[in-house]
């Protein structure tokens, strides 16, 4: 099965193009204002305007509140909630049901235990995303560069469908699915030329090699 590949912090029309042309499953807009990747709800609306059916937008928001989950949803068309903070399995499960989406939960890692968090949410989520854990003193919980020890997930058991990232890029990423084996992979600061600033070249690389039979 093609792994499925996720371009996230999208922030203006020409990376939303490349990346759907180039053969995006899903394409992320960030809700969180100390990323340079942030969007507002209404520049976010016009971006999700020009993505086609078939390719799902996802809202990725930093331990929303619900005042802010509802003026997003109530003008860009979501089709699934990205959290990527603290958020506990309980409020997982509660922003799934006030949001009435599918939700994709991120969990950091950087050594074996922190793996024990995917069971207690993949209990909730319909979806989780695999990432490096932040630096402690790390301004954002994503988005770093950052890469784990892909071989903590070697032949792991995972109770949801998942995607991996953190510290992907083009020259990296054929590796990263051999060695993980993962259904899909989430990029952002892995094809930009500058924070924030998509390169469709890189985009396109991107895709190519995640797409590329394993050997």
């Amino acid at each position: 099965m093609t792994p499925a590949v996720k371009i996230c912090g999208l922030t203006e029309p020409a990376g939303v193009a490349a990346a759907v042309e180039a053969g995006a499953r899903y394409v992320g807009f960030v809700f969180f204002p100390k990323s340079p990747r942030h969007v507002t709800a209404d520049q976010a609306a016009a971006l999700a305007a020009t993505v086609p059916l078939g390719v799902a937008k996802v809202g990725l928001f930093v331990n929303p509140d619900d005042a802010l989950l509802q003026e997003v949803l109530a003008r860009v068309p979501l089709d699934i909630i990205q959290l990527h903070g603290q958020e506990t399995p309980a409020r997982v499960a509660q922003i799934r049901q006030l949001a009435g989406l599918p939700v994709m939960k991120a969990v950091g890692v950087a050594e074996p235990r922190d793996l024990d968090a995917l069971w207690d949410y993949g209990l909730v989520a319909d979806m989780l995303l695999i990432d490096a854990k932040p630096p402690k003193d790390a301004a954002l919980p994503g988005g770093n560069g950052l890469a784990f020890d892909w071989r903590l997930l070697a032949g792991r058991q995972i109770l949801k469908p998942w995607l991996l990232a953190g510290g992907l890029t083009p020259d990296n990423v054929s590796q990263a699915l051999r060695l993980t084996r993962a259904q899909g992979v989430d990029v952002s600061s892995g094809v930009e030329s500058a924070p924030g600033v998509k390169d469709p070249e890189l985009i396109r690389r991107f895709i190519a090699r995640a797409t590329a039979p394993i050997l």
